[in-house]
């Protein structure tokens, strides 16, 4: 077997930070997807509500809705 050398770039602070700003960003990006997601259904929601779809103890759907539309807000 033989033994490996490996060498540390220098500017391995800086390309860890690019590496983290890549996977902030497409964390972002996906939330940004799912908020429109979230969003198309509370819309949705109050849509069959004023048609009368929708009766007031299924309100919990629309609760759900917005608790993951303002969780995906925060950060």
């Amino acid at each position: 077997m033989t033994s490996r050398k490996f060498t540390i770039p220098e500017n391995q602070d800086e390309l860890l930070a690019a590496y983290s700003a890549e996977q902030e960003s497409k964390v972002q990006v996906s939330k940004d997807k799912y908020r429109k997601v979230v969003q198309a259904g509370i819309a949705k929601w109050i849509s069959d509500f004023q048609k009368g779809n929708i009766v007031i103890n299924s309100v919990s759907d629309l609760r759900q809705l917005i608790e993951l539309d303002l969780e995906l807000q925060q950060k």
